[in-house]
């Protein structure tokens, strides 16, 4: 029973709580931040606690049903949990970098609404284990991230975010009509009944496409990648939580959640998934080749990177599966640092064009050192964090008979290192050929410097990440 209660109160606490927020901002600006924090602290507190039990192989449930087959059933397996972490993980240092970014900035109680529902959304999703939820909490995802695309409402910003909220929400219809191809086979949507229904063959091609419809307008995979560079018209902590660390992973987490621990799509359709991916990661690598708005560029790396994540899912490789989901860990944090230090620079020199930026590691060391740090994370340098995430992906591709595969992934990495030492070139070395400005807010540069930290010392303790995702690969397979 303890265990359901934290399992509980990791979903209720930040759904419920966000609607508190404005109320506490009309009160005291400080009431309000400290209880947007703690409305994501302590949900990582319970969940933390939570770990040592599903490890152990434990699966938690609750539930209660409403008839009619719609039971809402919240269960909490190795993936969820790793899942749940990451998000409030990171969106907690995100939440302490919003409070000098968004400052005194006009909508800022609607903002720490939505940040925090947006989380207590991305908890339920997780935490589903009925198909009807998990795309109630899809939507109301997609209606937060609207919301805070938009934040600064200029006539730019309202087309980008709808132009987001209708790509992602079309998308998400269309898989609904997969879902309910399911629910007509099965007479479910709970996913275990549906994954006992189709134990002994493949789901039909017709339900996984409409399904992965949804799941790649979500992940921004090619063709439906445009609206997440666009969506860079946002605060920058929107941007690293909704595009970066958290928005674009449910995505992979809902791939991941059916294709893998519930139902087995045909080869031929995981084949597919992987050389869209291949296309995906070129494409956008290539724009961010030569894109010269620097959180536009950040935003392309970050739809070449999820496709590295698709890749390792696809592969049905254990060692492919355990690499995508480290992947996940490793480059949230890596993305959302960098898509912080572009806050901080932005910030200070009001400018995305990285052709009106240079020299700024003069007067922005940390900053400067933050983004190579974060950056080194994302091009797979050892020892950092994202080395291993990739290594595992790309051997896996090599490992399965997928050379094509593997080489043009390879040809991605290479790309990837190519665009982020040019963005880095461009921002932080050289001559000045703009406005240069001292560091940010002491706070703004110590979430930034503790993401680069992250994604450096992550390394020690890879060994414990490395079982964790091993664990969840293993549960997924049915092994554990």
């Amino acid at each position: 029973m303890f265990y359901k209660t934290l399992l509980l109160f990791s979903i209720i606490t930040p759904i419920a709580g966000s609607f508190l927020l404005p109320l506490a901002g009309r009160l005291s600006e400080r009431l309000r931040n400290v209880l947007a924090f703690l409305l994501i602290a302590l949900p990582f507190a319970a969940l933390c606690r939570l770990v040592p039990v599903v490890l152990s192989g434990t699966v938690i449930s609750w539930q209660v049903s409403f008839g009619a087959g719609i039971n809402m059933i919240f269960t909490a397996d190795i993936l969820a949990v790793f899942m749940a972490l990451i998000s409030t993980l990171i969106s907690g240092l995100i939440m302490l970098y919003s409070f000098d970014y968004i400052g005194r900035q006009e909508g800022r109680n609607e903002y720490y609404l939505m940040v925090v529902l947006f989380i207590g959304s991305m908890m339920g999703l997780v935490f589903s284990r009925n198909l009807i939820f998990l795309y109630l909490f899809w939507e109301l995802t997609a209606f937060s991230s609207w919301r805070l695309i938009g934040f600064f409402r200029a006539d730019t910003d309202v087309r980008n975010a709808n132009k987001a909220f209708l790509v992602t929400f079309f998308g998400a219809v269309v898989m609904l009509v997969g879902f309910l191809i399911l629910w007509q086979s099965t007479g479910s949507f709970d996913l275990p009944v549906i994954r006992q229904y189709f134990a002994t063959g493949h789901i039909q091609d017709l339900a996984v496409i409409l399904i992965l419809f949804g799941i790649l307008s979500k992940s921004a995979i090619l063709p439906f990648h445009t609206w997440l560079p666009d969506a860079g018209v946002a605060p920058s902590p929107v941007t690293a939580l909704l595009h970066a660390a958290v928005l674009v992973k449910i995505g992979v987490y809902v791939f991941a959640r059916l294709f893998i621990a519930t139902v087995t799509p045909s080869p031929e359709m995981l084949t597919f998934v992987s050389w869209l991916a291949a296309a995906s990661a070129l494409v956008s690598a290539g724009a961010a080749l030569v894109d010269t708005n620097m959180k536009r560029i950040i935003a392309y790396s970050t739809i070449s990177q999820i496709s590295f994540i698709f890749l390792g899912l696809a592969s049905g490789s254990p060692i492919g599966i355990a690499g995508g989901l480290l992947y996940i860990l490793m480059h949230g944090i890596a993305k959302a640092g960098l898509f912080l230090t572009a806050g901080v620079v932005e910030h200070a020199v009001h400018t995305k064009d990285i052709r009106e930026m240079g020299g700024l590691i003069r007067t922005m060391p940390v900053t400067a050192v933050a983004f190579l740090l974060c950056a080194f994370s994302v091009m797979g340098i050892p020892p950092f964090g994202g080395f291993f995430s990739k290594y595992m992906v790309l051997s896996a591709a090599f490992q399965t008979g997928h050379t094509a595969l593997g080489l043009v992934f390879l040809a991605g990495a290479v790309l990837t290192i190519l665009y982020l030492f040019r963005l880095f070139n461009m921002m932080f070395l050289g001559e000045p050929r703009g406005r240069t400005a001292p560091e940010g807010s002491a706070m703004m540069v110590t979430v930034v410097a503790t993401f680069a930290g992250l994604s450096l010392f992550s390394s020690i303790f890879i060994k414990f990440f490395l079982t964790f995702v091993q664990a969840a690969a293993n549960q997924m397979a049915g092994l554990l």
